[in-house]
Parts: C-alpha cells; structure tokens; sequence
C-alpha cells in the first residue's frame, strides 16, 4: 500500500486561481488525477487496509480530504471579494456529470469539522467574514450524499480566536499543549460524541490533528490507549508522503494544497513520485 492522501482548506480563498482558492484547485485536480488513471477511494479505506481490518487493492490509489468543516465543503456560496464559489461537493458532482460515474467509482471526500458550535461562531467572527460559514446544518447530509463522510477535527481546535482558556486551563493557538488526559478528552472524545450525535447514524472514526501537531501524549498514549472513550481508529497528520504500511496509525502522512503543492505540475509530481 502506498497511497497518497490530499488535504484541502475550502475557506482558503483569496482569488479564483488554481494557487489563490482551494475549492479551484481541488475542481482542477480532479480531472488531473482522472487524467492520470489513478483512482479515488474513501479515506475510511485507506485507514482499514492499514489497521488490517480490511483487505482491498490499492495499488494506484488516491484519497481526498478537507479540514476545518466550512459551508464552502457543501455549499455553494457567494464570497464578499471574490464572488459565487462552487463547493467541494457540487465539484465532486460536477466531475460525475462531465465524465461519468464509472469513470471515478468509489469518488469520495472526509471533511475534518470542528465539533464545539461556540468555537465555531467565534472562528465565523473573527477569521472569516462573519456569515455563519461555519455552521454544522449540511453535515448530516453530506454524510447521506455518500460522497462525503464527516470526520472528527477536534472540539475547538484550541484555536488562538478563542476568548476562554481551553479545558484544565489550556493556553489556547496551540494542539501541542493538549497534553494530559483532561484536555484531551475535552478535545476528542467530547467531540466524537458531538458529531456522532448530529450524523446518527453514522459515526467519526478517524481523528486529524489541528495545525497538524501532534503531541507526544496524544501519540503514545491517549489515542493508542484510550480508544474506548474517543472512538477513533487512526489519526491525520501531515508528513508530505503516502501512507505504507509503516506509517504510523495515530499520525498517518497527508500532502495539503497551497503547502506542499501549489500547482498542477507540482501535485503531478507528487502523485508521480508517491
């Protein structure tokens, strides 16, 4: 197994070109990857075939995700700047209309959202234009779209807009200080419960850290050792290479757009050399 997973931020607009808007490249490198004859698969695939519980052909293998859970991954919305944005989702359909359902069969993307309704408003507030772009109303949905499946990106992102401490006196603009079993619970199992709640009857199963740092305790200890309460089976880091067999399960590599590409040439590149 060697499959590369790509990460898109779809509130990461500042113009309409490919390296300016995440949802442009992410309409663009759909096609790329078709036009590459490489294949699509859910993320949840990649996660099983890793943790032995299931056994598919992967070879020439591909998964899509999103983080931070923005309107922008479901809906089509009009930017203040920048004008009508086509959502990741209606890409994804778009893509299906053009070239055919059996041209990308198992066609699939796992938005990451942030469970606390309070954080997010705040994030609303103070780091996008404050038009509740951050709402949890088209999860539910997604989820039964069967093109999206909703994915757990902590409680709160221990977020730098926010006004409180995070929980057992947390400084907040960090995910390393999540470094005890307090906050982490706080983090992820409290946040499991909430999105489970609001996608019943499906469930979150994979966690991905925010800022893509990973501490040492949620590595080595909580999550590895603490299933029960947090329900996941693997975690999202970031590392700019596939996953093998070798990753390790509680911090499996992705490659993020506008990071570790920015154009077609470069995604190429890597999808060539992963």
């Amino acid at each position: 197994m060697r499959v590369p997973v790509l990460t898109y931020h779809a509130v990461n607009i500042s113009g309409n070109e490919y390296a300016s808007n995440d949802l442009r490249a992410f309409a663009a490198d759909l096609r790329l990857i078709d036009d590459l004859g490489l294949h699509i698969v859910p993320l949840h695939w990649v996660v099983e075939q890793h943790i032995g519980a299931a056994k598919r052909d992967l070879e020439r293998c591909v998964a899509l995700t999103c983080d931070d859970g923005s309107a922008f991954d479901f809906h089509d919305l009009e930017h203040p700047e920048h004008g009508p944005q086509r959502s990741l989702y209606h890409s994804l359909l778009d893509f299906i209309a053009e070239r055919g359902a059996a041209a990308q069969p198992h066609l699939h993307l796992t938005s990451f959202v942030i469970a606390s309704p309070g954080a997010r408003a705040q994030m609303d507030r103070g780091c996008l234009c404050g038009r509740g772009w951050m709402n949890d109303d088209w999860w539910a949905a997604a989820g039964e779209s069967g093109l999206m499946a909703i994915e757990n990106h902590s409680w709160d992102h221990n977020h730098p807009v926010l006004a409180e401490p995070g929980a057992d006196g947390m400084q907040r603009g960090s995910f390393l200080d999540v470094n005890n079993a307090v906050r982490a619970d706080a983090e992820i199992a409290a946040a499991t419960r909430f999105i489970n709640a609001r996608i019943a009857p499906r469930q979150t199963r994979i966690f991905c850290y925010p800022f893509s740092h990973v501490p040492d305790y949620l590595l080595n200890d909580y999550l590895p050792g603490q299933a029960t309460e947090h329900g996941m089976l693997a975690a999202m880091g970031d590392g700019a290479m596939p996953v093998t067999e070798t990753s390790n399960r509680w911090n499996l590599p992705r490659y993020i757009c506008g990071w570790h590409w920015k154009s077609p040439d470069a995604l190429r590149e890597i999808l060539r050399t992963g």
